[in-house]
Order: C-alpha cells, then structure tokens, then sequence
C-alpha cells in the first residue's frame, strides 16, 4: 500500500523513487544469482573444452595477481606505519577480502591439478577397487559441503531447521546495500560516478557463492575422473617424493 501510495502523490509522470525501484529488482537476487553461476560454470565448461591451457593461465594468473596484491598491501602499510606514522585506513580490511578471495578461488584450483593436503594410508591398504569407491565417496563429501553452505535450505527434507547459505547471505547484502566498515571509493569515483561513500558488501562477497560454486563443479569433475580411473584421488600425499622422482637425474648430475 505505501508503494501505492508514493506513488500516487508523486503522480504518474514523475520519477519513480529509486528505493521501490531497488525492492522491485532485487526481490529475485537469489534467482539471479543462480543463473548467473549457472551461466559462469556452463561458459567454464564449454571454454575449457576448447582452450584448458587458457583456462588454468587465467585461473593461476588471477591467484598470483590477488597473492601480489596481498603482499603489496601488506608490505606498503608495515612502511608507512613504522616507517612514517601514517597508513591507508581501509589496509586491514582490504587484505582480509583479498586473503578470502584467495582462499575461496584457490581452493577449486587446488581440485583440479590435486594439490588439496590429505593422507591416504587407509585408501593405500584397501583393494584399488575399493580404494576408488572410497575417493569418489571423499570427492562427492567435498560437493555435499559447497552445496550445503551456498543454500542450506536444502536440508529441511531431511527434518533439519536450517535455513540461509551464501546465495541467500550475498542477495541480502545486496539488497540492503551497505557498505563495509573502512574501505571506501576514491573521492575522484565518488563525484564522477555517483558511488556511495564505503564499498558495497555485496561487491566483496560476490566471491562466496561463486567460490563455492567452483568448487562443487571441480569436485564433480574430479569424481568422474577418479570413477573412470583417469585420477587417484583429490590429494597431494606425495608431493616430496613425486619431485625427488621428477629431478632425479638432476641430484645424480
């Protein structure tokens, strides 16, 4: 009724108020959220098929630039402090996003080249039939969790009062629109843009359901790998004795 309301004392021929206009465009963010991921991992896939070494440049190039940035930020912020008294208010924060946005895109690359920690002394000692059957059970366990955390509402089938997720937590932040705490727009953005004065949450979140998302495809794929017998299992158990093995011809020169 207030809606109506508004509008009725603005009059049909003004403009309409941008905050009915915001809650009309963003009542089906969950829904849009969902296609977009469902976009994104569709377009990873048909890419991926024509262009992978593309694909792992782009995925390597983008950890190594938000690594960069991490350290940049960290290192200029320890100078300007002890060095000069001073600092970039926002530092702390923007490194906290940096290091989340590490971890949550990293997390399915190390998925897919099999740099995920584990130990496989179980799985070794059971019959390799066995042992697949087990590391596609891991594999699928690995799904079940991101599924879980981008939309818990899910598991009310099973008679669990849950309800939220990622999806659910980034369309709220973007409904609501504010800020976070100490990161804000440059003035120059500011003034020629129209920007509000502290970054939007949303922005910074994007990266849980996508991250997320990722990583439940890079688990699938990885279950069907390790079904067809194509890969072991998600873990780098080995890793020191893979490289002795690799440079052995190096260590006896």
């Amino acid at each position: 009724c207030q809606r109506h309301v508004s509008w009725l004392v603005r009059g049909p021929c003004a403009a309409p108020d941008r905050s009915d206009w915001r809650q009309d465009n963003i009542e089906g963010g969950m829904t849009q959220m969902v296609v977009t991921i469902a976009v994104l991992i569709a377009a990873l896939f048909l890419i991926e098929r024509r262009w992978p070494s593309a694909v792992t440049r782009f995925e390597e190039g983008t950890l190594a630039v938000l690594m960069a940035a991490l350290t940049l930020v960290s290192f200029t912020q320890v100078v300007m402090r002890y060095g000069f008294t001073t600092g970039w208010g926002g530092a702390l924060e923007f490194t906290r996003i940096l290091f989340a946005w590490l971890i949550l895109f990293g997390m399915s690359c190390a998925i897919k080249i099999n740099s995920h920690l584990g130990v496989d002394i179980m799985l070794n000692m059971l019959p390799a039939r066995l042992s697949r059957i087990m590391a596609v059970l891991a594999v699928l366990a690995c799904v079940l969790y991101a599924f879980t955390l981008l939309y818990a509402d899910w598991l009310q089938i099973f008679g669990i009062d849950v309800r939220g997720g990622a999806i659910d937590y980034w369309a709220k932040m973007f409904k609501v629109g504010i800020g976070l705490d100490d990161l804000r727009y440059p003035q120059w953005a500011r003034d020629s843009f129209g920007l509000q004065d502290r970054v939007q949450r949303w922005i910074a979140y994007l990266i849980l359901p996508i991250g997320l998302s990722l990583f439940a495809y890079r688990s699938l794929q990885a279950a069907y790998a390790i079904a067809t017998g194509k890969r072991q299992y998600i873990i780098a158990s080995h890793e020191a004795e893979d490289l002795v093995a690799e440079n052995k011809a190096a260590v006896k020169d």
